[in-house]
């Protein structure tokens, strides 16, 4: 049934069944998989993951689509509110979603360390997006989102998807990405900081960015620079991502 969508949400509803094969193929849905799903909408995926996966946590901000989410099995619990501010549920194996495009990067990198249990994501998002995920370095897409995803994942599938297969049509494409867990850097919490630092402000260099975020004073950057050599004059995006390692480790 076609409904009204919230622009404010992000919403745009699957509408063709045949993406839901290449989603449980990209996603290596298995009969012990806890799933975790942002944004289930009118519930088409979440009902071709129940079929498969031995639970289904769904997570909808719009309280409207309530009707449409009852009775989609056994093994489904429907939560309703924001991603972003609830405490998702941490038994979760996987992250499998078409994920809102208003909030699909926060969730992605605060789900890197913040659902420690996920071992494979499987995720629908604009192209742009897809693209910045697995960015090279020194590449316009490549940015902080770049080096934190592959720091902690190593991409096992991509799928490009047409506009079309959503309902209503959103005005760009989409794809479809998997990425698997690998472990993570010491301190992660910690590295986060200096990477999403690094690239707040692109034109500036590494030491200058690094000061306005308080993160370490010109000085202090450009001595950690140098360890790991690197110039002082250097820019985040001719860093790759295990330099950010490094950095973070000789920084203060």
């Amino acid at each position: 049934m076609f409904r009204r969508v919230k622009k404010s949400f992000g919403q745009h509803f699957l509408a063709d069944p045949n993406i839901l094969d290449v989603i449980g193929r990209l996603a290596e849905l298995g009969p012990d998989d806890v799933v975790l799903e942002i944004g289930p909408g009118q519930g088409v995926l979440t009902r071709y993951l129940a079929e498969r996966v031995r639970h289904v946590h769904a997570v909808e901000i719009d309280p409207e689509l309530e009707p449409e989410l009852r009775n989609l099995g056994p093994n489904v619990d429907v939560v309703f509110g924001d991603a972003l501010k609830l405490e998702l549920p941490q038994d979760a194996t996987k992250l499998v979603a078409n994920l809102p495009y208003n909030v699909a990067t926060p969730l992605i990198v605060e789900s890197l360390d913040g659902l420690p249990n996920i071992g494979l994501w499987c995720v629908m998002v604009q192209r742009e997006v897809a693209d910045r995920l697995f960015a090279s370095p020194g590449t316009k897409d490549y940015g902080a989102v770049s080096v934190l995803v592959q720091l902690a994942a190593e991409r096992t599938g991509f799928h490009p998807v047409s506009r079309h297969v959503f309902r209503p049509p959103p005005n760009v494409d989409s794809a479809l990405v998997a990425f698997r867990r690998i472990e993570l850097p010491p301190d992660f919490a910690r590295l986060k900081k200096v990477v999403v630092s690094a690239f707040l402000h692109r034109r500036k260099t590494l030491p200058n960015s690094l000061d306005l975020r308080d993160v370490a004073t010109r000085e202090q950057a450009a001595e950690a620079l140098a360890a790991i050599g690197h110039a002082p004059d250097t820019r985040a995006e001719a860093l790759v991502p295990q330099d950010f390692v490094a950095l973070a480790e000789a920084l203060p």
